[in-house]
């Protein structure tokens, strides 16, 4: 296949990277200092002294969607399809992201679908387009958005669904606490959004139902 490398041009902020201002780790390690003190135990005994450095380490490591630019997943696209213009779907895309309310983990699966329109982009893309969104704070409704729009603004296929199942550890953990509630949501493009027969047949597909 040969590769098309086009420049992108983000049309929404959520398409770039995030500007941040990061605290020092310093000041990182600090801060886990005083939760730790707040939950009531003690930060200077053994089994936490290293505890604001391996938090401080695992945070990079699960925000780290905010040193990447989701669109840029997509620049590299493939037109020698032989002919194909039907329905592309990844799904079964597990991921973990974190509730921008309470700092506590969302844990579930993406599936996401497009119609090309002469051009189609590498699978592993898809999931990884999912990841960068999913490594920074979140809702579920936001992060199904987002997945579509990027995907629908630089692809420019006639259409995308996107249907996110996931547990909410902030209604499993605290609160009401109902452990294996799961929430839904799904967002739809172009033909999708215009054509309820297409958004059938993708959710069938997702759910193994063949088309």
């Amino acid at each position: 296949m040969d590769a098309v490398i086009k420049k992108l041009m983000p049309q929404s902020a959520y398409m770039e990277k995030p500007v941040t201002d990061r605290p020092s780790e310093a000041e990182v390690e600090a801060a886990v200092r005083t939760l730790l003190r707040w939950t009531g135990d003690n930060p200077d005994r053994e089994g936490l002294i290293d505890t604001p450095k391996r938090v401080a380490k695992a945070y990079r490591e699960m925000f780290g969607g905010y040193d990447m630019c989701p669109a840029e997943e997509l620049g590299r696209t493939f037109e020698e399809v032989a002919g194909y213009d039907d329905l592309v779907i990844v799904k079964d895309i597990t991921f973990h992201s974190h509730c921008e309310h309470h700092m506590v983990p969302i844990i579930g699966k993406a599936h996401v679908g497009y119609l090309p329109d002469g051009k189609v982009v590498g699978l592993s893309k898809i999931a990884r387009v999912v990841d960068i969104f999913a490594h920074r704070l979140q809702t579920q409704e936001a992060l199904t958005a987002q997945i579509a729009g990027v995907i629908q603004d630089v692809l420019n296929p006639r259409g995308v669904a996107v249907m996110i199942e996931a547990e909410h550890m902030c209604m499993a953990m605290r609160g009401i606490r109902k452990q294996g509630s799961t929430t839904l949501t799904s967002t739809f493009t172009g033909v999708f959004k215009d054509t309820p027969e297409e958004q059938v047949r993708f959710v069938t597909m997702v759910r193994g139902g063949g088309v």
